[in-house]
């Protein structure tokens, strides 16, 4: 209770205030009577002093300092009963007093300093016990609303109507999924304070309150909610003084439940977001052996067969290899939260798993994949700046093309990943791209030399055990013969013989290789190994 307060009770009645008068609202938690010279030791912030001031009658310097020190501490102020040691209080320390904006109390002659202390501590300690027991009552009321299964949401509604300000839950980036708070000017504060550093909670502090001045001028208080990984916040949309203690008791009760609420949600939703992940893991690992059975788990999880899907794949680069397991998986999970909070306000009903240090996100197409496309990049670079923000970390995503059906997303996984694999490879940070297909010599780069090598001979060893001067020529009709897919009239077009010439050739081919040229087969791999030939020919590390 504030000092002007507990002055107003009857037995303080006759007291005189002094000086110190913008004191005068100071809180006061105790009140005590002391006469010990080393009476300064003893006191506690909050803490009314009242004395007979006896060690102070012949040395005044001592009041002065007692004084000095008090208001260091923090005392709510100092009664001083005159007339029986201390004829008058000295000017020197009234002058003090007001200066520093230090309650000092005359108090009256004919009320002991022990009926003083008596019957103020009665009153504060009744104050106390109807906060106490008004503070478990609530408690009873909120834990029974969790405990009937009513959630955090009707918490919060009976706790605004108690303390008659609107009240919401934020998350650690100070974001809150309300629908009143979404368009809220305060909350883009919020957010761009907390981009820029600003941190809202330090060790040991109970609260955190300060004002935010929009162009309607409201004013929020913060409340941390302490669970087992990060803070969350009550938000207040007013002023909760310090000195308010019901109102601050009354949110504490509330922050306690809905702590310990958010952490059985949390266990929960650590539990959900393994079995997705194990379904989505066995699904690309190719454990469901039918497409039944596929769209069957698929429909557990709200994954459609008819539906088509786009795949993106993200990942940390650059993860730090000394990081523990406890480490990397609390960060993990900080990451899906945050990723999961920007699903919230993405307009697309997206589908997200982890899997190998990667973070998949699966995306209905209702629409064409062109007009789909800028939203998915907008949303996608979202993600990349809060992970840039609040983790310092690089985000890159590889985005495969759409899948026709939920049994093609292994494919659109493999293209997603492919795309992020050669991302990386070029260099490049912090980047989105877009799956493309590989030209061939693409592909065969991709194979070791000497496979390449060893393809190529074996394809072609028949015409090096025969060397025979016309094998050039038969070798390069063979090459524009399968250039012009396999067309008589082209090829001899094109080498400016007769059809029937280019027929001779092919047929002295088909001996010397000892397979028929109208197989698909040998014309595919016929074709490769002039591919290998022109690969081999046209790199210096080849040669």
């Amino acid at each position: 209770m504030r000092l002007n307060e507990l002055l107003d009770l009857h037995v303080f009645e006759g007291t005189t205030l002094l000086a110190g008068k913008k004191g005068i609202e100071r809180e006061v938690n105790t009140v005590n009577m002391m006469d010990a010279p080393d009476i300064i030791h003893f006191l506690k912030k909050n803490e009314l002093l009242i004395t007979t001031a006896f060690h102070f009658k012949d040395d005044p310097n001592s009041l002065l300092q007692l004084i000095k020190e008090m208001e260091k501490r923090g005392c709510s102020g100092l009664g001083i009963k005159t007339k029986r040691f201390l004829q008058a209080i000295p000017e020197e320390a009234i002058s003090l007093a007001n200066e520093l904006h230090f309650p000092l109390l005359e108090l009256p002659v004919n009320t002991s300093l022990g009926d003083l202390v008596n019957k103020a501590l009665s009153y504060i300690l009744g104050i106390r016990t109807n906060e106490l027991h008004h503070a478990m009552q609530v408690h009873e009321q909120f834990t029974n609303q969790i405990m009937n299964g009513k959630g955090i949401h009707k918490i919060l509604e009976n706790l605004s109507s108690l303390i008659h300000f609107p009240v919401v839950l934020l998350n650690h980036h100070l974001q809150s999924d309300a629908e009143f708070s979404r368009n809220n000017p305060i909350f883009e504060i919020l957010e761009t304070l907390i981009v820029n550093g600003l941190h809202f909670h330090f060790p040991g502090t109970t609260m955190s309150a300060f004002s935010l001045l929009t162009k309607s001028r409201e004013t929020v208080t913060l409340f941390p909610i302490y669970t087992h990984k990060q803070y969350t916040y009550l938000c207040v949309f007013g002023f909760i003084p310090l000195s308010d203690r019901s109102t601050i008791l009354t949110i504490k009760q509330a922050s306690n439940v809905i702590a310990f609420e958010l952490m059985k949600e949390n266990a929960l939703k650590q539990n959900s977001r393994r079995i997705q992940n194990e379904f989505f893991t066995n699904f690309i690992n190719g454990i469901f052996t039918t497409t039944e059975e596929i769209v069957s788990r698929g429909k557990e999880f709200g994954l459609l067969n008819e539906q088509r899907y786009v795949c993106v794949v993200g990942k940390i680069e650059g993860t730090d290899k000394n990081i523990s397991f406890v480490q990397y998986q609390s960060e993990q999970e900080l990451i899906c939260d945050t990723i999961e909070a920007e699903l919230q306000r993405f307009q697309r009903t997206t589908h997200f798993f982890t899997m190998d240090h990667s973070y998949i996100l699966l995306i209905p197409l209702k629409d064409g994949w062109m007009d789909s496309e800028k939203s998915i990049v907008s949303f996608l670079r979202k993600i990349q700046t809060k992970i840039s923000t609040y983790f310092q970390k690089d985000f890159s995503f590889g985005i495969s093309n759409y899948a026709q059906q939920l049994i093609h997303v292994p494919v659109s996984y493999k293209e997603a990943t492919d795309t992020l694999y050669y991302g990386n490879l070029s260099g490049k940070k912090r980047f989105i791209e877009f799956y493309q297909p590989k030209e061939v010599p693409e592909i065969l780069r991709m194979i070791p030399y000497d496979h390449l090598k060893k393809f190529y001979t074996d394809t072609f060893q028949a015409f090096a055990n025969k060397q025979q001067k016309d094998h050039h020529v038969l070798l390069h009709t063979l090459s524009v013969y399968l250039e012009t897919h396999c067309q008589l009239s082209e090829t001899a077009n094109r080498l400016y013989v007769h059809r029937n010439t280019v027929i001779y050739r092919l047929e002295k081919c088909e001996k010397i290789i000892g397979r028929s040229l109208k197989e698909p087969d040998e014309t595919l791999r016929l074709r490769l190994a002039f591919r290998i030939k022109a690969l081999i020919q046209g790199n210096s590390q080849f040669n």
